[in-house]
């Protein structure tokens, strides 16, 4: 997993509460079992008319959206069913940090184990984030996860809280696998121990 340290990218706003998963990655693109490939089907009922052509009026499709690496949306984002697509989709298309209110509980973990940022703000700091990419678009954001900081280059500063073991994770480019194998000296010990050789991981 690509460690996440600092970022500075474009900010993509959605006026939308509610973003379900199903929205994120409909159903009928979770055939695969790779973790890339998805981006192009990101929000794909949005972003495509019946005929296939870019919906003008989307969000991403937008000129000042072009090379977005920063959503930002409303409350309760990546709400319905579990998939883990949903951030395969997000990470594919380039998004590297998502900033809300709130978050759907699984979706916000599976963020971390993907390695992209999840940010809560409180209703009023989403808010100006708002005000500020319409009045600066193309606006810009710099997240700096070592001090847990969000800037901008209008005098915007504000904290965010992230839990101490996933912004470790982050910081390091760890996920599950990668957790595993910082331990796998013990776990070739305890397959010698056991009579088994040693599986190469």
């Amino acid at each position: 997993m690509k460690p996440f340290t600092t970022h500075s990218g474009t900010v993509v706003a959605m006026d939308r509460a509610n973003v379900d998963t199903d929205q994120i990655i409909p159903k009928q693109f979770l055939k695969r079992i790779e973790r890339t490939g998805f981006g192009q089907f990101l929000f794909f009922d949005w972003r495509f008319l019946e005929d296939g052509s870019p919906n003008p009026e989307f969000e991403l499709n937008q000129p000042l959206a072009a090379g977005a690496s920063i959503l930002l949306a409303r409350r309760n984002f990546g709400s319905g069913s579990s998939r883990e697509h949903a951030p395969w989709a997000l990470d594919d298309y380039g998004i590297r940090v998502v900033i809300a209110p709130s978050f759907a509980d699984i979706f916000y973990n599976n963020c971390f184990k993907n390695g992209m940022l999840p940010i809560v703000f409180t209703d009023a700091q989403v808010e100006e984030l708002f005000q500020r990419a319409a009045k600066h678009a193309p606006y810009q954001l710099h997240i700096d996860l070592n001090n847990q900081t969000v800037s901008d280059d209008h005098g915007l500063n504000y904290p965010f809280e992230v839990q101490s073991f996933r912004r470790h994770c982050l910081l390091h480019g760890l996920d599950d696998i990668g957790l595993t194998l910082k331990h796998e000296p013990k776990i070739a010990e305890f397959e010698a121990r056991h009579g088994q050789a040693p599986v190469a991981i």
